[in-house]
Protein backbone atom coordinates (compact mmCIF):
# COMPACT_ATOMS: atom_id res chain seq x y z
CA UNK A 1 0.00 0.00 0.00
CA UNK A 2 1.06 3.57 -0.60
CA UNK A 3 1.65 6.08 2.18
CA UNK A 4 -1.60 7.88 1.38
CA UNK A 5 -3.56 4.61 1.22
CA UNK A 6 -2.21 3.80 4.71
CA UNK A 7 -3.27 7.26 5.90
CA UNK A 8 -6.79 6.79 4.52
CA UNK A 9 -7.07 3.37 6.17
CA UNK A 10 -6.01 4.87 9.51
CA UNK A 11 -8.73 7.52 9.06
CA UNK A 12 -11.33 4.82 8.34
CA UNK A 13 -11.88 6.04 4.77
CA UNK A 14 -12.53 3.50 2.04
CA UNK A 15 -12.54 4.98 -1.45
CA UNK A 16 -15.64 4.19 -3.52
CA UNK A 17 -15.74 3.47 -7.24
CA UNK A 18 -15.92 6.85 -8.96
CA UNK A 19 -19.15 7.82 -10.66
CA UNK A 20 -19.47 7.93 -14.42
CA UNK A 21 -20.02 11.28 -16.10
CA UNK A 22 -23.70 12.30 -16.34
CA UNK A 23 -23.29 14.04 -19.72
CA UNK A 24 -20.87 14.45 -22.64
CA UNK A 25 -17.53 15.06 -20.90
CA UNK A 26 -14.56 13.12 -19.56
CA UNK A 27 -13.90 12.69 -15.83
CA UNK A 28 -10.34 14.05 -15.98
CA UNK A 29 -7.83 15.52 -18.40
CA UNK A 30 -4.10 15.52 -17.84
CA UNK A 31 -1.94 18.07 -19.58
CA UNK A 32 1.73 18.14 -18.62
CA UNK A 33 1.95 17.73 -14.87
CA UNK A 34 -1.57 19.05 -14.19
CA UNK A 35 -4.64 16.88 -13.74
CA UNK A 36 -7.98 18.68 -14.21
CA UNK A 37 -10.91 16.89 -12.57
CA UNK A 38 -14.46 17.47 -13.75
CA UNK A 39 -16.93 18.42 -11.04
CA UNK A 40 -17.89 15.70 -8.61
CA UNK A 41 -20.74 15.36 -6.15
CA UNK A 42 -20.76 13.61 -2.78
CA UNK A 43 -19.86 9.96 -2.31
CA UNK A 44 -22.46 7.82 -0.59
CA UNK A 45 -22.41 7.73 3.21
CA UNK A 46 -21.62 4.50 5.07
CA UNK A 47 -25.36 3.73 5.18
CA UNK A 48 -25.60 4.03 1.38
CA UNK A 49 -27.48 7.32 1.30
CA UNK A 50 -26.27 10.37 -0.62
CA UNK A 51 -26.89 13.94 0.56
CA UNK A 52 -29.49 15.80 -1.48
CA UNK A 53 -30.82 19.30 -1.00
CA UNK A 54 -30.20 23.01 -0.77
CA UNK A 55 -27.91 24.29 1.99
CA UNK A 56 -29.68 26.86 4.14
CA UNK A 57 -33.06 25.41 3.24
CA UNK A 58 -33.13 21.57 3.25
CA UNK A 59 -29.94 21.19 5.26
CA UNK A 60 -27.73 23.08 7.67
CA UNK A 61 -24.26 24.45 6.94
CA UNK A 62 -22.86 21.58 9.06
CA UNK A 63 -24.67 19.02 6.88
CA UNK A 64 -23.32 20.87 3.83
CA UNK A 65 -19.81 20.56 5.33
CA UNK A 66 -20.32 16.78 5.61
CA UNK A 67 -21.51 16.69 1.97
CA UNK A 68 -18.38 18.60 0.86
CA UNK A 69 -16.21 16.11 2.79
CA UNK A 70 -17.96 13.31 0.89
CA UNK A 71 -17.13 15.14 -2.35
CA UNK A 72 -13.50 15.14 -1.19
CA UNK A 73 -13.66 11.35 -0.87
CA UNK A 74 -14.91 11.15 -4.48
CA UNK A 75 -12.08 13.47 -5.56
CA UNK A 76 -9.53 11.16 -3.91
CA UNK A 77 -11.13 8.15 -5.60
CA UNK A 78 -11.05 9.90 -9.00
CA UNK A 79 -7.37 10.85 -8.58
CA UNK A 80 -6.48 7.29 -7.61
CA UNK A 81 -8.49 5.93 -10.54
CA UNK A 82 -6.61 8.13 -12.99
CA UNK A 83 -3.10 7.99 -11.50
CA UNK A 84 -3.22 4.57 -9.82
CA UNK A 85 -1.37 5.94 -6.76
CA UNK A 86 -2.30 8.89 -4.55
CA UNK A 87 1.37 9.28 -3.59
CA UNK A 88 1.85 10.81 -7.06
CA UNK A 89 -0.01 13.95 -5.94
CA UNK A 90 2.58 16.72 -5.71
CA UNK A 91 0.14 19.52 -4.83
CA UNK A 92 -3.58 20.19 -4.73
CA UNK A 93 -3.53 23.43 -6.72
CA UNK A 94 -7.12 24.72 -6.84
CA UNK A 95 -10.70 23.83 -6.01
CA UNK A 96 -13.90 25.37 -7.33
CA UNK A 97 -16.64 24.60 -4.79
CA UNK A 98 -20.22 25.14 -5.94
CA UNK A 99 -22.82 25.04 -3.17
CA UNK A 100 -26.51 24.54 -3.90
CA UNK A 101 -27.66 27.43 -1.70
CA UNK A 102 -30.87 28.98 -0.45
CA UNK A 103 -31.12 32.59 -1.71
CA UNK A 104 -30.14 34.11 1.67
CA UNK A 105 -27.41 31.56 2.57
CA UNK A 106 -23.97 33.18 2.86
CA UNK A 107 -21.83 30.37 4.34
CA UNK A 108 -20.46 28.78 1.15
CA UNK A 109 -16.80 29.01 2.32
CA UNK A 110 -17.63 27.17 5.57
CA UNK A 111 -19.37 24.41 3.59
CA UNK A 112 -16.43 24.11 1.16
CA UNK A 113 -14.12 23.62 4.14
CA UNK A 114 -15.47 20.06 4.37
CA UNK A 115 -13.46 19.14 1.29
CA UNK A 116 -10.53 21.47 1.97
CA UNK A 117 -10.07 20.16 5.52
CA UNK A 118 -10.10 16.55 4.27
CA UNK A 119 -7.46 17.22 1.60
CA UNK A 120 -5.17 18.88 4.15
CA UNK A 121 -5.74 15.97 6.58
CA UNK A 122 -4.78 13.48 3.87
CA UNK A 123 -1.94 15.29 2.08
CA UNK A 124 -0.63 17.73 4.70
CA UNK A 125 0.88 20.86 3.13
CA UNK A 126 0.50 19.28 -0.33
CA UNK A 127 -3.25 19.47 0.28
CA UNK A 128 -3.31 23.26 0.84
CA UNK A 129 -4.82 24.94 -2.20
CA UNK A 130 -6.29 28.04 -3.74
CA UNK A 131 -10.09 27.92 -3.77
CA UNK A 132 -13.31 29.58 -4.80
CA UNK A 133 -16.60 28.84 -3.03
CA UNK A 134 -19.74 30.10 -4.70
CA UNK A 135 -23.48 29.71 -4.30
CA UNK A 136 -25.65 28.20 -7.02
CA UNK A 137 -29.41 28.22 -7.49
CA UNK A 138 -29.27 24.49 -8.18
CA UNK A 139 -26.92 21.61 -8.99
CA UNK A 140 -27.39 18.38 -11.01
CA UNK A 141 -29.73 15.84 -9.41
CA UNK A 142 -30.25 18.14 -6.42
CA UNK A 143 -26.81 17.52 -4.89
CA UNK A 144 -25.78 20.08 -2.26
CA UNK A 145 -22.15 20.48 -3.35
CA UNK A 146 -20.15 19.98 -6.56
CA UNK A 147 -16.39 20.51 -6.63
CA UNK A 148 -13.86 20.50 -9.45
CA UNK A 149 -10.11 20.33 -8.83
CA UNK A 150 -6.71 20.97 -10.38
CA UNK A 151 -3.97 18.66 -9.10
CA UNK A 152 -0.22 18.80 -9.79
CA UNK A 153 1.17 15.29 -10.25
CA UNK A 154 4.55 13.60 -10.27
CA UNK A 155 5.56 10.88 -12.71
Amino acid sequence: MSEIDDKLASMGIELPPTPSPVANYVPAVRTGNLLYLSGLGPAARADGTTPIGKVGDDMTAEEGYEAARLVGINILARIKGVLGDLDRVKQVVKLLSMVNSAPDFKGQPAVANGCSDLLVEVFGDKGRHARSAVGMAGLPNGIPVEIEAIIEVED
